[in-house]
């Protein structure tokens, strides 16, 4: 039985489609992945479901029994109350029953008469029922588990909520829907501001999930492991392939590649109609024809044209071995200590990917790298000539009155690179010709993000460092980054938590273990 219903669902906004004529049903239990480009639609569907907005046409129905809870990668906590008391808000019910029980206690430590006894203890059984019912006994166990797993220590939960980072604050939005426990998930970007060990707990807390769930995320190994159903947005329409993210991949090249084989077959059948129509044209002129055709379809279907324009804007780029080294670097803040005694150098072509728990000086390391923080101790030491292209600078910095074509093709490679290799590779990153001439300040968070990579992988510069990449771009835009990450001649250090994005470019690996420390190894 379906819990949530879309028939015939078509969304415009204004005179802008998203999709149409969707047909969709979610089943008690099933996990989904929905994926697209970005604008193709994804947090559309779930306004849709939570009722937001309204379709243009179509209905969308859901089970009025069925609870539903959203997470939203834009959706902080607010308030006063520290986690911890905005989680045990959640078991309001449990807690009353708990007062009930002390007060219980308390009368039955004073009471005499025998029948007031009798009632004070029918009373307390009662009690000790219901509490068994909803599992209240566990309460503290359940929040405490939640909360250490996503990270939050014994200070950063009981803050006020108000006083915590946007990102922390996400992640306490993250602990509040997976506590409430409701029927149906709708988890927008979940992962984002997890570490690894987050990630994998959050896995596993779905595996045990018995509701259904409906998932957006760049992620592709999140992906792989937890959804059963696969929905891509596509040419505004649903087009779902049953399986997981590695099964997507490999049902979809397959029907790609019938797609074309039909149209050959149709191309075929046509020239053949029209030779029928037609019985004075020459067959030999229909069949060259035909041939030509194909041959010019074939010559469009380029295998890798990301690798062959990555290759060609990266062609002249020359480099040192060496480009940076650290002897002997640590960081304190106040009477904590972060890291000490880091030392490794960055060499040309390097892919040096940097792991560890929230909060063990990753992103404090890429501060000292770029010289945003000077270390306690030690040194760091860029070689004569050598720049560098940090990702969340470079967005920072983005001038929000240009335009995308022009800040990107007035910077770095972009000055010498022909405009229209650089459109096609602006292109490739998902911006249109009507975007390319849009200003910077116009766009979205997802755009201005792309604008900055965009800028980043052409700067020319020596090293490119990213810290969390993926958590700001849609998984077309990842797999073209990845693929310039691969092919520049530079080196790359990055922070990611993103084990498909590290399984594909890392050659090095730097892992922050609090108990161990810090581990160099290469992969």
């Amino acid at each position: 039985m379906s819990v949530i219903r879309m028939e015939n669902v078509t969304k415009k906004y204004e005179d802008t489609l998203i999709f149409r004529d969707i047909y969709f049903r979610v089943g008690k239990g099933e996990r989904i992945g929905l994926i697209g480009r970005n604008g193709a639609g994804k947090s559309t569907v779930f306004k849709l479901i939570l009722g937001k907005e309204e379709p243009t046409s179509g209905k969308v129905e859901i089970d009025p029994q069925v609870k539903i809870g959203y997470f939203s990668q834009f959706s902080e906590m607010q308030g006063s109350l520290s986690v911890q008391q905005e989680l045990e808000m959640c078991f309001e019910q449990v807690a009353l029953i708990e007062r009930e029980l002390q007060e219980v206690g308390e009368k039955l430590g004073h009471v005499t008469d025998d029948g007031e006894m009798e009632g004070l203890l029918e009373r307390q059984a009662k009690l000790f029922e219901q509490m068994e019912h909803l599992d209240g006994w566990n309460v503290s166990v359940e929040i405490n588990t939640v909360l250490t797993k996503l990270g939050f220590d014994d200070r950063s939960r009981n803050q006020p909520v108000n006083e915590l980072s946007g990102g922390w604050r996400n992640r306490a939005a993250l602990a509040k829907i997976l506590i409430e426990l409701p029927d149906v998930v709708l988890l927008d970007e979940p992962t984002n501001f997890l570490d690894l060990d987050g990630l994998v707990w959050l896995e596993q807390w779905l595996h045990r999930y018995n509701g259904a769930m409906i998932l957006v995320s760049h992620d592709r190994q999140f992906i792989d492991r937890v959804v059963t159903r696969t929905i891509e947005i596509e040419n505004y329409h649903f087009q779902e392939y049953e399986g997981n993210y590695t099964d997507f991949i490999r049902k979809k090249k397959l029907r790609k590649k019938e797609l074309i084989r039909q149209f050959e077959w149709e191309e075929e059948l046509l020239i053949m109609e029209s030779e029928a129509i037609d019985s004075r044209a020459n067959k030999k002129t229909s069949k060259d024809r035909l041939s030509r055709q194909l041959a010019d379809r074939k010559k469009r279907i380029e295998p890798h044209p990301v690798n062959v324009l990555i290759t060609d804007i990266y062609e002249k780029l020359r480099f040192p071995d060496k480009l940076c080294e650290l002897k002997q670097v640590g960081q304190t803040y106040g009477d904590r200590r972060i890291f000490q005694n880091i030392s490794f150098d960055i060499q040309k072509e390097d892919r040096l990917v940097i792991v560890g728990p929230n909060g063990s000086g990753k992103s404090t390391l890429i501060k000292v790298l770029t010289g945003q923080e000077q270390p306690d101790s030690g040194e760091v030491i860029w070689e004569k000539g050598v720049s560098y292209a940090y990702f969340n600078r470079m967005w920072d910095e983005l001038d929000l009155k240009d335009t995308v074509s022009h800040a990107v093709n007035i910077y770095g490679l972009g000055l010498d690179a022909p405009r229209k290799k650089v459109n096609k590779f602006l292109s490739m990153l998902q911006f249109s010709e009507l975007d390319l001439g849009k200003v910077i300040g116009t766009l979205s968070g997802g755009q201005m993000a792309r604008v900055a990579l965009a800028k980043c992988l052409l700067s020319g510069a020596a090293v490119i460092i990213l810290d969390e990449p993926t958590n700001h771009l849609d998984l077309t835009s990842i797999q073209v980054m990845e693929q310039a990450l691969i092919h520049f001649p530079g080196a790359v250090v990055t922070v990611s938590h993103d084990r498909f994005f590290i399984d594909k470019i890392a050659t090095k690996m730097l892992a922050f273990d609090p108990e161990s420390g810090i581990s160099e190894q290469n992969v």
